[in-house]
């Protein structure tokens, strides 16, 4: 899709794992996760989703209009109970996801705000890190492509106005100096567009890349154990494995950081 501008349309989905509370919180981190592809091939990368839903359904029973939740999937919660799944079944449905993932032509960029690292008490966490985010998406695309961005149902009025905020005001500080420039955002079109994940395979990969994110980061960075309802079905080899094969095969935009995975950290 090309628009007056000569720049191609891309399409960016958001989806997060945590809150976005810092007094009362009931995780330690957000990560929020976003990925974007090209119009062009929306549906080339939806027809793939969907033909692993209907190969999960054939082999496992896995209703094809049933969401992908993944942290209610690796804890053995409802909606997920009533289809009596071995563990082995459980991981083969979970690398068919990641693979099927990692065929698509998408690139992700993931936000981790660690709040055990914040000072300040009025730091706004969900800006913050859609902030950290859109503009490392700028920095990727904005030559070449216009975008715009649809997130799940439930953060879209503060994500909008965080959006039309830094349409005008984005500072960015110099590496070099205690200068601050301001660069607005510039390739967004239209407001931020809410969609149930639901109703979304888009989301709810980003869904599942936001979750292994988070405990990759739980497990490696901080030495926590995986939650015990999950023990039995991930370890932390299961865990580094989803995301190598999703950074092997380039879905994880490793230029967002100079981290592992590309991961873009903040406060620092």
């Amino acid at each position: 899709m090309e628009n007056e501008n000569n720049k191609s349309t891309k399409i960016v989905y958001f989806d997060e794992t945590g809150d976005d509370g810092l007094i009362k919180r009931s995780s330690d981190d957000f990560v929020l996760t976003s990925i974007y592809l090209d119009a062009n091939v929306w549906q080339k990368n939806f027809n793939k989703m969907a033909n692993l839903k209907k190969e999960l359904k054939e082999k496992y029973g896995f209703y094809v209009k049933e969401e992908m939740h993944t942290k209610f999937f690796l804890s053995d919660k409802d909606p997920y109970r009533k289809y009596n799944w071995s563990l082995e079944q459980k991981r083969e449905i979970l690398n068919a996801y990641a693979w099927t993932i990692s065929e698509l032509d998408i690139k992700s960029i993931n936000v981790i705000i660690d709040k055990r690292k914040i000072i300040k008490q009025n730091y706004d966490i969900l800006k913050s890190a859609l902030t950290y985010n859109i503009q490392r998406i700028e920095n990727d695309i904005t030559d070449s492509s216009n975008y715009m961005i649809i997130t799940d149902s439930g953060r879209i009025a503060p994500m909008r106005s965080t959006a039309r905020e830094i349409r005008a005001y984005n500072p960015i500080h110099s590496k070099y100096s205690f200068d601050v420039d301001n660069k607005p955002i510039k390739g967004l079109i239209e407001d931020i567009l809410e969609k149930d994940s639901k109703e979304s395979y888009f989301i709810q990969i980003c869904d599942f890349i936001s979750y292994f994110i988070h405990l990759y980061y739980k497990v490696n960075v901080y030495k926590e154990d995986i939650p015990n309802r999950m023990k039995a079905l991930i370890d932390n080899q299961s865990i580094e494995h989803f995301l190598d094969i999703l950074k092997d095969k380039e879905i994880l935009n490793l230029k967002a950081s100079n981290r592992k995975y590309g991961l873009v950290i903040y406060p620092k």
